[in-house]
C-alpha cells in the first residue's frame, strides 16, 4: 500500500486546487468575475457587469469592496474609514465557542458589535454524536459538523451587519490528530475530522508526500465548516524531554522540522494566502523547546527558556524555513530568553522589542503579523508582573505585536492612544497587516460555507483511508530481539492474545483469539484475570501515560513541578501527578505470567519516556513506539499486514539521570546516555 495510490481521491474532492491569488495588484483591470461573491445582508453591487459585496451597505463601491484591487490597497482604504475604537477591536482575539446545539451565545453579539472584534478562537469539539452531560468547559459544548458550519454562517451574518461589514476569521488549535488526552487551549480531539497520528507521528513517517496529503485533506475539512486559520503548527524543537508539550512538536531535529513545516505551509496555505488557504500562525517564536527544567511557560515555574548548550540559533531554523515558505503570522513564546543578547532580554518574548521587531522583523525579514500567545496581558505576563494591564498592552504593541490573544477590552487600546502612550499610526500599521490576511482569504467576497455539504467532507472514508495509512506508517518498532514479531495467526494455527488497553473486537478482527485482561475504555477487569494470561500464547499491552493526578491549577496539563524529572517508568509509577495505564505493576505481572519475551508493549510516547532498567520493560519481546494510532493500525503492524516503517522523531535516554543532565537546547543525549537515537527504527 503506497500513499500515491490516494492521489485520485484528492482530485475527486478538490483538495489539489491550485493556489491562485485573487487580490493581486495586477487584477485592477479585470473584466472577468474572479471570486464568487455572496452576501446575506446587503444586495450585491453590479459594476461593469461584475459583482461586488456592498460591505457597508451604502449602495456604492468603496475601494475596500473592490476585489480587483490588491489586498494592501483595500486594507489601507478600509483603515482610513475606521474609528480608533473599531481599529482597536481588530487587534483583539479570544475564544468564542458555540453554545448548546451550535447556537451563538449572548457574548458573541457583545464582542462583535460592542468590542468590534473580528478574530476568534473556535474550540468546540466537532463530533458525529454530541454528548453534553454537564456545563461546557473551556472547550465548549460538543456540536455536530452541520451545527459548526451553521454557527460560522450565523456569526458571519452578524458581522455583515456591522458598520463596515468586516468578516470574521475563526482560528483553531490542531484538531486532526488522535490524542487520548487532548486539552482545551492546547489541542482539540479529532471527533468528526479525519484521525491522523500526532505531530511526532507524522515526523516518524519521514514521508513528505504523505504529509502534503495530510495538509490538503485538513485544508478541505477546515474549509468545510468555516475555519480559515490555525494556531499552529508548532515548530518548537523537542530538545527538552521534560516539557509536556513535546507531544505537539514534530521532532528534536531542526532540519526534519523545517522540511515538515515547509510541506505543511505548501499544502495548507500555499506560498501566498488566498481564498484556497488555511492561514497558519507558526509558534512559538523563537522556539519554546528549551524550557528551564522542563517547566511549561503557562505556569510561573516554567517562565524561563534556557540555553546551556549555546544553541539558540538552532531553534530558529524551522522559523526561518516557515518565513521563507510564506508564513503570514507568527506567535511568540511566553518564555523569557535567558542569557541572550537581545533588547529587553528579561521579559517574555511578546514584550521584547529585541525578539519581535529586531530579530523577527529586521534580521529574519518577516513581513506578516504577530499574534501573541493567549493570556499574556492577564495570566502570563512574565517579566512584567509588576506592571498594570494597560502598561503591558502598550509594551507588547510597542515591541511589535499586532493582535493580543485572550484579551477583549478595546477601550484600553483607545485610552493608550488618547494618553499618547501609543500612536494611532502604530495602530494603523497593525490593522492593515491584519486586514490584508482577511482580504487575501477571500472572506470579504464570501465568508459562508455549505452546511449541508460539510458532513460529506469531514472524515469521509476516502480521507480516513489515507489517515489510516499514515497511522500505520508512523509506528516505530524499537525492539524485537527474538524476532517474535510479526505474530501470524490463522484459522489453522490461531494465536491467543492476552490484551490490555486493546479493543477486543479489533484484536479478533485481526485474526486472534482474545483473553481480555481489562476493558480498554474503562480500565476494569473484563473476561479474564492476570492469572488467565498464562493461557495465552502472547500478551499485547498498550501503554498510555498522562498527568491526571496533577494539581488542578495546571490547566493545560503537565506534571507537578516537583515531579518534572520523572520520565522513567519506575519513577512515574510512584508519582502522584503521573498515571501509567495499565499500571507498571500490572504490566510486570503479565510479563511474569506470559513470560517477558512473549509480551509486546506498544507505548504511546507523548514525551520521551525512559524505559529504565528497574521497570523491567526493556525485557519485553517486542516494543513499539506509537504517537496516536488506532488499535486497528497497531494490530496490522503486529500481525505483519503492514511492515513497520517509522523512525524515531526524538532520541530516548537510557536512564532517569540522563534526563536531568541533558542540555535543554541541544537535541538528543551523549552516546553513553542514549537507549534509542533519533532516527532509530526496525522492520521485518
Amino acid at each position: 500500500m503506497q500513499s500515491k495510490h490516494y492521489l485520485s481521491l484528492f482530485l475527486t474532492y478538490g483538495v489539489l486546487a491550485t493556489f491562485i491569488p485573487s487580490n493581486s495588484a495586477t487584477a485592477a483591470q479585470s473584466t472577468i468575475q474572479n471570486p464568487l461573491v455572496k452576501s446575506l445582508v446587503h444586495p450585491l453591487l453590479m459594476i461593469d457587469g461584475l459583482k461586488f459585496r456592498d460591505a457597508n451597505g451604502d449602495g456604492k463601491l468603496a475601494p475596500y469592496e473592490d476585489w480587483r484591487l490588491s489586498a494592501q490597497q483595500r486594507a489601507e482604504d478600509l483603515v482610513s474609514r475606521m474609528s480608533l475604537s473599531e481599529k482597536a477591536g481588530m487587534m483583539l482575539i479570544d475564544s468564542l465557542n458555540a453554545g448548546l446545539d451550535g447556537q451563538p451565545t449572548d457574548e458573541a453579539a457583545q464582542l462583535v458589535n460592542t468590542q468590534g472584534m473580528t478574530r476568534f478562537i473556535f474550540r468546540n469539539p466537532v463530533v458525529e454524536f454530541p454528548l453534553n452531560e454537564g456545563p461546557a468547559g473551556r472547550s465548549g459544548y460538543q456540536i455536530t459538523v452541520k451545527q459548526a458550519a451553521q454557527y460560522m454562517n450565523t456569526m458571519q451574518t452578524m458581522a455583515e451587519s456591522t458598520v463596515h461589514g468586516i468578516p470574521l476569521l475563526f482560528k483553531s488549535n490542531a484538531r486532526n490528530h488522535l490524542d487520548p488526552n487532548s486539552k482545551a487551549g492546547i489541542n482539540v480531539s479529532n471527533g468528526a475530522f479525519s484521525a491522523w497520528p500526532k505531530e511526532a507521528g507524522l515526523a516518524a513517517t519521514r514521508d513528505m508526500a504523505l504529509i502534503k496529503q495530510f495538509a490538503q485533506i485538513m485544508n478541505k475539512e477546515w474549509h468545510a465548516i468555516g475555519l480559515r486559520s490555525m494556531y499552529g503548527y508548532m515548530v518548537d524543537l523537542a530538545t527538552e524531554p521534560r516539557w509536556h508539550r513535546i507531544h505537539e512538536t514534530f521532532s528534536e531535529d531542526a532540519e526534519l522540522t523545517s522540511d515538515i513545516i515547509r510541506t505543511l505551509i505548501s499544502g495548507l496555505q500555499g506560498e501566498q494566502v488566498t481564498s484556497n488557504s488555511i492561514a497558519l500562525t507558526i509558534k512559538h517564536f523563537p522556539g519554546g523547546g528549551p524550557q528551564e527544567n522542563g517547566g511549561d511557560p503557562h505556569y510561573d515555574f516554567g517562565k524561563n527558556q534556557t540555553y546551556p548548550g549555546d544553541n539558540f540559533a538552532y531553534h530558529l531554523k524551522p522559523f526561518k524555513a516557515a518565513i521563507d515558505a510564506g508564513a503570514g503570522s507568527m506567535m511568540p513564546s511566553y518564555g523569557i530568553p535567558l542569557g541572550q543578547n537581545l533588547q529587553a532580554n528579561d521579559v517574555g518574548m511578546s514584550f521584547s522589542k529585541g525578539v519581535v521587531s529586531d530579530l523577527l522583523r529586521e534580521q529574519m525579514h518577516f513581513k506578516g503579523y504577530v499574534n501573541t500567545d493567549t493570556g499574556i496581558i492577564t495570566q502570563t505576563p512574565w517579566g512584567v508582573e509588576d506592571k498594570t494591564e494597560a502598561e503591558r498592552v502598550a509594551m507588547t504593541i510597542a515591541a511589535g505585536s499586532d493582535v493580543l490573544s485572550g484579551f477583549k477590552d478595546a477601550s484600553m487600546i483607545v485610552q493608550l492612544v488618547e494618553k499618547n502612550l501609543l500612536s494611532e499610526s502604530r495602530i494603523d500599521q497593525s490593522v492593515v497587516r491584519l486586514l490584508i490576511e482577511q482580504f487575501q482569504l477571500g472572506l470579504f467576497e464570501n465568508a459562508y460555507v455549505d452546511a449541508d455539504r460539510a458532513d460529506k467532507i469531514l472524515g469521509n472514508a476516502e480521507f480516513q483511508a489515507v489517515a489510516d495509512y499514515a497511522q500505520r506508517k508512523s509506528i516505530v518498532l524499537l525492539a524485537n530481539p527474538q524476532h517474535i514479531l510479526p505474530l501470524v495467526s490463522s484459522a489453522e494455527k490461531p494465536l491467543t492474545l492476552y490484551t490490555m488497553g486493546i479493543n477486543v473486537k479489533a484484536a479478533q478482527a485481526a485474526g486472534f483469539k482474545v483473553i481480555a485482561g481489562d476493558n480498554a475504555t474503562a480500565g476494569v477487569v473484563e473476561g479474564g484475570t492476570h492469572s488467565s494470561a498464562k493461557q495465552a500464547d502472547y500478551a499485547l499491552i498498550r501503554v498510555l501515560v498522562d498527568n491526571r493526578g496533577a494539581a488542578p491549577h495546571l490547566f493545560v496539563g503537565g506534571a507537578d513541578p516537583d515531579e518534572l524529572n520523572f520520565l522513567a517508568f519506575s519513577d512515574m509509577a510512584k508519582a502522584k501527578s503521573w498515571h501509567v495505564s495499565p499500571s507498571l505493576g500490572d504490566i510486570q505481572q503479565v510479563m511474569q505470567d506470559v513470560s517477558a519475551h512473549k509480551t509486546i508493549l506498544a507505548i504511546n510516547f507523548r514525551q520521551p519516556f525512559v524505559l529504565d532498567v528497574a521497570s523491567g520493560l526493556r525485557q519485553a519481546g517486542g516494543i513499539l513506539a506509537t504517537f496516536g494510532v488506532s488499535d486497528a493500525a497497531l494490530l496490522d503492524v503486529i500481525s505483519g499486514k503492514f511492515k513497520p516503517q517509522g523512525k524515531m522523531p526524538f532520541a530516548l535516554a537510557n536512564s532517569a539521570q540522563a534526563i536531568i543532565e541533558q542540555q535543554s537546547d541541544v537535541p538528543g543525549y551523549p552516546e553513553k546516555d542514549t537507549l534509542y537515537p533519533f532516527g532509530y527504527g526496525l522492520s521485518y
